[in-house]
């Protein structure tokens, strides 16, 4: 079953700027050091901290909450596995959030889903309860 699904649309250049005038104190604030660390190895650096920043507004979308109720932009974050799928991983408040949402007898997946097109960032969110066997 579905138990939330959030979207969120981020321009690329509006990102670039925030980069430019607020440098490491808005990194630092919103994403993880794994985050950083992708970022910064890719070319298109800028891109990357763009989707991600639509990723975790995804999530707290997805979670019913949006930015408020005591949720940290660090508590959502996106590390990739081996074959390039991101995946979104929760802790703090987000990860008992989650767990609060999800019935009895089920364990929840959050999906993600991120792509780009110059200026445009956007991600999409979906979390599912699955029953436990």
């Amino acid at each position: 079953m579905i138990l939330g699904i959030g979207t969120d649309l981020a321009n690329i250049d509006r990102i670039a700027g925030t980069l430019e005038r607020f440098g490491d104190r808005f990194r630092n604030r919103v994403f993880t050091d794994v985050e950083q660390a992708k970022a910064e190895r890719r070319r298109d650096t800028v891109g990357t901290y763009a989707k991600r920043w639509a990723a975790k507004e995804a999530c707290s979308k997805a979670l019913g909450t949006g930015l408020r109720m005591g949720i940290a932009w660090k508590d959502m974050s996106v590390r990739n596995m081996r074959t390039g799928q991101p995946v979104m991983e929760l802790t703090g408040w987000a990860a008992k959030r989650l767990e609060e949402m999800t019935p009895p007898g089920h364990r929840a997946v959050v999906h993600v889903s991120l792509t780009d097109d110059h200026p445009w960032a956007q991600a999409f969110v979906v979390i599912e309860a699955t029953p436990v066997d």
